[in-house]
């Protein structure tokens, strides 16, 4: 595992960080290889290693199905968690000040988790998605109780030019006083997407203010797509 710290370690966290302060997403090319990607998807069928399994017409979410993993969590994707979370709690911190809320992120993830599990919130939320054709995810935001943590993080596991079609992450921002933007985004594989979970803020001529995003996936047209989520809070359920 000392390979994904170090290629975490090396990425332009600088750029990084003001694509997300700038925009509330960041790509970030080539973090994971080929292999892991494989690997990842390979766990999809592993029963035991989840806690939950979630079929999204059942519940209006969409058309697909994700799995929620259970702790312990799979090695690389718990080393990632970590690691990734340390250069992201400074751009949160960055933002709840922006925005007068009275609240710091700590700087290790272990830390952030004990504020969860003080709450109640005790449910691992790194989770796989599946979607087959017609499959899509409705606009929402992950929160899953009353501490969460304003960034999260999706790898891409499939190459959308071979793989599959259709299927584009789907980024809104709700714009004051106007119609809501809609960003298109289709990382390839092995690429990683971090975006805010709620809000971001924006800055105005009176000072920031908030401005709210949802995400989700546009209609797959063929094939199968698979990705990660990484969510660093946890869940009361």
């Amino acid at each position: 595992m000392e390979e994904i710290k170090a290629r975490i370690e090396e990425l332009d966290w600088h750029s990084i960080t003001e694509d997300m302060h700038r925009s509330g997403y960041a790509v970030i090319e080539h973090l994971i290889t080929a292999e892991e990607c494989k690997q990842l998807i390979e766990l999809y069928d592993q029963k035991d290693i989840y806690r939950k399994t979630v079929v999204m017409a059942r519940y209006r979410f969409g058309l697909g199905e994700y799995k929620y993993f259970n702790y312990p969590l799979p090695l690389l994707i718990h080393e990632i968690r970590t690691e990734v979370y340390r250069h992201l709690s400074p751009i949160a911190n960055t933002w709840f000040r922006a925005l007068k809320i009275d609240k710091m992120f700590p700087m290790e993830h272990s830390e952030l988790l004990k504020q969860c599990h003080d709450n109640d919130q005790l449910k691992a939320t790194p989770l796989i998605l599946r979607y087959t054709e017609g499959g899509f995810n409705t606009l929402h935001q992950d929160l899953y109780g009353e501490v969460f943590f304003p960034i999260q993080m999706v790898l891409f596991l499939n190459d959308p030019e071979e793989d599959y079609s259709g299927g584009e992450f789907v980024l809104t921002q709700q714009i004051p006083r106007a119609q809501s933007k809609a960003i298109v985004l289709k990382p390839k594989r092995g690429d990683a997407l971090i975006f805010t979970t709620s809000f971001k803020p924006e800055k105005g001529t009176k000072g920031y203010y908030r401005v709210n995003m949802k995400h989700g996936v546009s209609e797959v047209k063929s094939g199968i797509r698979h990705t990660l989520g990484i969510i660093f809070h946890d869940a009361l359920s």
